[in-house]
């Protein structure tokens, strides 16, 4: 969707507060957001509007206050999501061969978060293996990189919870001070690492915005979990938003929706129904 479709969507539900993925505003080959297939770079519009078009309506509604963002999000042009083993190997910050350019380029993203007044900056550390002490002491390094980029800048830094169990991510961040969570429990069954009510249990000091995702587990073990419209799958929604409420859970809750042939409506159906639980 463009930023003009997302907008009148959102005023349909009666909504505000946006999660946005700015990366195509600050790198010329990242992914234009509403592309048909979201294959295509900044080069092309994708028969959406352009994203200098895109940049000026967002910086209106944000202007004017019809939009408040409630976290940015960077995502790495490199990430594979083909197989759950090549985002193993090209995820957020782990690869070596790509770290200089995507700090680069989270520089320029946390500087536009900033900008745009945004609480938080999200991203996808990458796969978290304590097992491997070299890589475990590489990549925490390189979130304290960003964590202080974004501490300067006056924001904070969320980590997406995904190919980690809880209980790694949790070992993670108790030696990275001043690193959160945003919390999606679909991915956690997506890449079949875990219960995500247990997990919010694990994880609440460090949640500060929460993805409202569902998902079906796998029925073929290695491959991908199926994503699902919000209370048709196996995060428990019920169960989910009690545990948030059980750990005094007060933030952002953002609907995301991935897949599917109606991807507004289904999120316009979620909105609908944290609205009832409220």
């Amino acid at each position: 969707m463009s930023a003009a479709h997302v907008a009148a969507e959102m005023a349909k539900s009666g909504v505000r507060h946006v999660h946005l993925a700015i990366n195509p505003f600050v790198d010329p080959l990242a992914v234009v957001p509403g592309t048909a297939g979201e294959t295509e770079n900044v080069g092309g519009t994708g028969g959406v509007d352009s994203v200098a078009k895109q940049r000026k309506d967002i910086e209106e509604y944000l202007a004017s206050g019809r939009w408040v963002i409630s976290s940015t999000l960077h995502n790495s042009r490199y990430d594979d999501y083909s197989t759950l083993e090549s985002i193993r190997r090209t995820g957020g910050l782990v690869p070596d061969e790509h770290w200089e350019e995507n700090r680069r380029i989270i520089a320029d993203v946390v500087k536009l978060s900033a900008e745009w007044k945004s609480p938080y900056m999200m991203l996808h550390a990458g796969y978290i293996n304590p097992a491997d002490k070299v890589g475990h002491a590489k990549l925490t390094d390189r979130l304290k990189f960003v964590r202080d980029l974004c501490a300067d800048a006056g924001i904070g830094l969320t980590l997406e919870t995904g190919q980690e169990t809880a209980d790694d991510l949790a070992e993670m961040l108790t030696n990275l001070p001043g690193v959160y969570v945003n919390f999606d429990p679909a991915n956690m069954i997506l890449y079949g690492k875990g219960d995500p009510v247990r997990a919010v249990k694990i994880l609440a000091p460090w949640i500060r915005h929460v993805h409202i995702k569902d998902a079906n587990n796998t029925k073929v073990p290695g491959t991908w979990g199926e994503e699902v419209e919000w209370t048709k799958g196996e995060v428990n929604a019920d169960a989910f938003i009690a545990a948030l409420d059980s750990v005094g859970y007060k933030g952002f809750l953002a609907v995301e929706r991935e897949a599917g042939n109606d991807r507004a409506g289904d999120i316009a159906a979620a909105v609908a129904d944290l609205k009832r639980r409220i």
